[in-house]
């Protein structure tokens, strides 16, 4: 039993770490742009499909990876730029509307582009098999998974609170008026900002792709998993939402363990719990 509850907690937290970019990437947005990114889960189902378009070529994994990230980022570009920023002179309600209409929009491309049937891929040969951890037995993938996800999540993380531009995107985030005054092209930022969230949402796709496949729409179930971390981990905290992540990952794999059928539910349950107790979330300020 010692070793399922190893095995499940390892797992629990390589998800999570997923559960995280994810999150990271769409709390950015939602920090810039104060709306909710509906099309956040159609970006990651995106990824996804151009990851195994790449390997498909006979692209190394690496490279599939990092096509995920950039045409993800580009089609978030495209969205703040011809469908959001249009929308934004309408109020809010008409940039959610956008949002969710442009989620529809690309669920039926991937449809049309990569037809209906799910897509499979089995991970690289370097990365297949098992490490021994002593404890327990950790699927390579798995480690990699969780390993990689941390240090884009680290990366960023430095990105954001280490280098000027990084000042200027926090700035945009939580005092945009007074940014604008000072003569930074929020508009620009707001532009970049949506191309590292879309492209971190793209790139847990491509990750997600040799544990789940591919199809038009599982970017459903993702952003209702991302939108349950965000909110645990607080509308307000970007570092929230990657311990809240971690943390759904682990409850999620654990409960798995008693009552599999219950372990998405728990994580909605548990979100229930928080906000009745805690209404900005657990690292939320506001």
């Amino acid at each position: 039993m010692l070793w399922l509850v190893s095995a499940q907690l390892v797992n629990g937290i390589a998800i999570g770490m997923i559960y995280a970019l994810m999150s990271f990437g769409l709390s950015i947005i939602k920090g810039l742009l104060n709306i909710p990114n509906f099309a956040h889960g159609a970006l990651y189902a995106l990824g996804a499909y151009i990851c195994y378009s790449a390997v498909s070529m006979g692209l190394p994994f690496a490279l599939g990876l990092l096509a995920a990230f950039a045409g993800a980022a580009l089609a978030g570009w495209a969205l703040q730029r011809f469908a959001i920023q249009p929308a934004s002179k309408s109020g809010y309600l008409a940039q959610l509307v956008t949002l969710f209409g442009a989620a529809l929009v690309i669920e039926q491309m991937l449809l049309i582009g990569w037809g209906t049937i799910g897509l499979s891929y089995s991970p690289p040969p370097l990365l297949r098999g098992a490490v021994n951890l002593g404890f327990t037995v950790v699927p390579k993938y798995i480690a990699f998974a969780s390993v990689f996800s941390a240090l884009v999540i680290v990366s960023v993380w430095l990105l954001i609170e280490r280098t000027k531009f990084g000042a200027y995107l926090r700035a945009g985030i939580e005092r945009p008026d007074t940014t604008r005054a000072l003569g930074i092209n929020v508009d620009l930022l707001l532009g970049v900002g949506m191309m590292m969230g879309a492209g971190l949402a793209g790139l847990a796709g491509g990750l997600a792709l040799p544990l789940v496949g591919a199809t038009s729409t599982m970017g459903g179930d993702m952003l209702g998993i991302a939108f349950v971390v965000l909110v645990i981990g607080g509308l307000g905290s970007l570092y929230g939402s990657v311990a809240a992540g971690v943390l759904v990952g682990v409850v999620q794999s654990l409960t798995a363990i008693a009552a599999p059928a219950a372990s998405t539910a728990i994580i909605y349950a548990a979100m229930i719990g928080i906000l009745l107790f805690r209404p900005q979330g657990l690292f939320g300020e506001r």
